[in-house]
């Protein structure tokens, strides 16, 4: 189980997924964004960041 007091990243997608490359989109999707300016918290994991990192040019982060 995921530890409750481990740091969250809030992302926001701020560009549309139209026309992207595949992977980016599913990592969109895996990291819950559905749509423009929808704004999820996701835990601080390894994972996470490469996920962000891949598709950084969609999303914008802050710390939650």
């Amino acid at each position: 189980m995921a530890n409750s007091n481990q740091a969250k990243l809030r992302v926001t997608l701020v560009r549309s997924i139209n026309g992207t490359i595949g992977k980016h989109r599913e990592s969109v999707r895996g990291l819950g964004l559905r749509r423009i300016n929808h704004t999820v918290e996701v835990e601080d994991t390894p994972a996470v960041r490469g996920m962000i990192r891949k598709v950084d040019y969609l999303v914008r982060v802050e710390s939650a």
